[in-house]
């Protein structure tokens, strides 16, 4: 009996195997993630029936950079600002300040508006704008 003592060397590499094991493993991890998000049961709130046609009295107050004030683009005082709220307030109580203060503003000014929508018992909300406007 002869013992071959030659080894030659391989001309190529047999990928089949590991070619087998890649699809295996892409078709566990398809399957594994499309199972995951099918899986998901999310109990979303329902609207109303009725759409609101409660309408709402709105006032917006500017303070501009040199600390002047604006009701509806009109120029107004201080005191003037909190007669003519008083005034809309009394006729309708569910009334609304959107106060829009500049970025330049004394802060003085914009916090004395707050101050007088509190004191008045006034619901107000800070308009501000999107960052890059």
């Amino acid at each position: 009996m002869q013992v071959n003592t030659e080894t030659k060397p391989y001309d190529s590499i047999n990928v089949t195997p590991m070619l087998d094991l890649a699809y295996v493993l892409l078709v566990v991890f398809i399957l594994m993630t499309t199972a995951s998000v099918q899986g998901l049961a999310i109990s979303l709130p329902k609207p109303s029936d009725k759409p609101s046609t409660e309408k709402r009295d709105l006032r917006i107050v500017q303070v501009m950079p040199g600390g002047a004030l604006l009701i509806n683009g009109a120029p107004v005082s201080l005191p003037e600002l909190e007669s003519q709220l008083q005034a809309a307030f009394a006729r309708d109580p569910k009334l609304s300040v959107a106060i829009r203060g500049d970025g330049r503003a004394n802060y003085a000014a914009v916090v004395a508006v707050i101050d007088l929508c509190n004191r008045l018992g006034i619901d107000m909300a800070l308009v501000t704008s999107r960052i890059g406007t």
